[in-house]
């Protein structure tokens, strides 16, 4: 079911996804080679407390953090552990969702860490351009198709792929509602948009194949050809004169 949310609503939602965004900016200003993923997740945790809100994926569906750490060629949901060291050259992604008053806000930034190859930089950034090329234009006389297709194509002439076996999905009262939002797609099929709409749009892209797998613990979700992958994501509301992105 998707749930439309009134204008008062998504003001609720907005305390939650600007914590969500002042926590990722304090992540990109701290997060450097030499800390460990265990060290993250710890600062998000801090920080999303300090703020009178909960880290949304602690404990969900057993998951064991609260923030999903995600390294070169892990696509996202991975574990953070006090093992794991941060190195030079890698790029990490970061995702993070919060709960405050009842709803949540999610959204999620790929990093770079120190000097990356130019192969992995223009990955990052198609990713984060592939975002704002899905939403441009977005109505609520929109569909669904409008978004995917229209990522799918931008990433795709660019020479990579977009990750098949995840979506993007509806944000609210729960963290994960409907409609899922894939990454792929044809433009002008698709359920229709509606004014109150709220979606996390994550463009999840491959330097390789869009083939994935998931690990033994159940969680951390690799490339299958271990090619890297870079992620981004907001949540958006749509509205009938555009889209408005709440973690920014």
């Amino acid at each position: 079911m998707i749930f439309i949310k009134t204008p008062e609503e998504v003001n609720v939602m907005r305390k939650a996804n600007l914590i969500v965004r002042d926590t990722l900016l304090m992540v990109r200003d701290r997060i450097k080679a030499g800390v460990t993923t265990a060290e993250v997740d710890r600062w998000v945790k801090e920080y999303i407390e300090s703020k009178g809100a909960q880290p949304s994926c602690l404990g969900y569906g057993g998951y064991p953090a609260s923030t999903c750490i995600s390294i070169d060629d892990v696509v996202v949901h991975g574990i953070p552990s006090p093992k794991k060291y941060i190195e030079e050259g890698q790029i990490v992604g970061v995702d993070l969702c919060a709960y405050i008053d009842g709803y949540h806000g999610d959204s999620a930034r790929t990093f770079m860490i120190g000097k990356v190859s130019e192969e992995k930089k223009r990955l990052v950034e198609t990713a984060e351009a592939a975002f704002f090329e899905g939403i441009e234009g977005i109505t609520s006389a929109s569909r669904l198709g409008d978004i995917s297709g229209r990522i799918q194509a931008f990433v795709e002439a660019r020479g990579y792929s977009v990750v098949r076996a995840l979506t993007g999905h509806g944000i609210g009262r729960e963290m994960h509602e409907d409609p899922a939002v894939p990454n792929y797609g044809v433009v002008g099929r698709g359920l229709r948009l509606h004014h109150g709409m709220t979606i996390a749009v994550e463009p999840m892209i491959n330097l390789g194949k869009y083939d994935v797998y998931t690990e033994r613990d159940g969680w951390t979700v690799r490339t299958k050809d271990h090619s890297p992958s870079a992620h981004y994501e907001n949540t958006v509301v749509v509205w009938d004169d555009g889209v408005e992105i709440l973690t920014m």
